[in-house]
């Protein structure tokens, strides 16, 4: 016998106090439009600043339909996004910004592509306004690295916005890695998936969660969670070493013995020491980001801590392990 409701929508909220009433607002008019009333929306505060937090208990204490958890501190988009997906208990699951950068107006093609049997269906951005030309083109370099790194279908110009079936959604939860890209490990899933097309809006209010630094913290976390190539690629360039040092030393040999010429280059042979010694601290460095990695999911830590739960049964809850 159905309990849950029909769509749970996760939004991760950082600093989002001056979006999140018209967010409300925008999403129940697009839900009545729909004729959904048994939903849930699940607001996730990633440790705000700002009156982010009041807002959400205020509203969910006027409106039945919203959930609320503040986590103790900033766990990061992915980490506030899995504590979403955790307590979720639609039929399908919808993940979005909070800052009306997603439009909700969007809902009805996700909803539409959903009950023509896709247990995945995710957003292409058409436009990115208000990203710099440098975001644009180093998210276009990502997506395309990746690609070529990994196995997983990860489409080109596609975020976090988008819907999962209930069934994809419980595989999703199983995975309970620390270094987490969500869009990477929903493709890896396998789940029949499409995309629509959307133009995404310019931010209403609150900061960016990604920083330089945690861009790319993202990237390499989308990188060394779904492929082992720079591993291979630290093997290869070993190779490649030793064989240019053999014809290095094969040339020297020729020289000295056979024709005689003194042992000369000193600058060169600086050089080449420097070379080698940069190249063996960058191959050190891949390996220890997998290491590293190893040794993060061996603490065991749980994935994130929840210092407040508002409208939640006992069946929602989850420890967050």
């Amino acid at each position: 016998m159905k309990s849950g409701p029909t769509l749970s929508i996760v939004i991760p909220v950082y600093n989002n106090a001056d979006s999140l009433e018209e967010l409300v607002r925008r999403l129940a008019r697009v839900l009545a439009g729909e004729g959904i009333q048994d939903y849930e929306i699940i607001f996730v505060d990633d440790g705000s600043r700002d009156r982010s937090r009041t807002i959400l208990r205020d509203l969910s204490k006027r409106d039945s339909h919203i959930r609320f958890i503040g986590l103790t501190r900033n766990f990061g988009h992915q980490i506030a996004i899995t504590a979403g997906f955790d307590s979720s208990q639609g039929d399908a699951v919808l993940v979005m910004d909070g800052d009306l950068q997603d439009p909700p107006e969007v809902i009805p093609e996700f909803l539409k592509k959903w009950r023509e049997g896709y247990d995945v269906v995710y957003a292409v951005r058409l436009e990115r306004p208000g990203d710099s030309r440098f975001k644009r083109w180093s998210a276009a370099m990502f997506y395309r690295l990746l690609k070529r790194l990994t196995r997983s279908e990860i489409v080109l110009d596609s975020g976090d916005f988008r819907l999962m079936s209930r069934r994809a959604m419980d595989s999703l939860n199983h995975l309970r890695e620390r270094a987490r890209f969500v869009r990477g490990m929903v493709s890896w899933l396998g789940y029949p998936q499409t995309a629509i097309q959307y133009s995404r809006a310019p931010r209403e209010g609150g900061s960016s969660q990604y920083s330089l630094p945690k861009l790319m913290k993202l990237a390499l976390d989308g990188v060394f969670s779904f492929s082992d190539v720079p591993l291979r690629v630290a093997t290869w360039i070993g190779f490649l070493g030793v064989l240019v040092c053999l014809v290095l030393f094969g040339v020297i040999v020729y020289e000295k013995i056979i024709i005689g010429l003194p042992v000369q280059g000193w600058a060169s042979l600086v050089a080449v020491v420097l070379l080698i010694g940069s190249v063996q601290l960058m191959l050190l460095g891949v390996m220890g980001q997998y290491i590293g990695r190893m040794y993060e999911e061996l603490k065991g830590r749980p994935l994130y801590v929840v210092q407040e739960r508002v409208g939640f049964t006992e069946q929602g809850q989850h420890p967050g392990s």
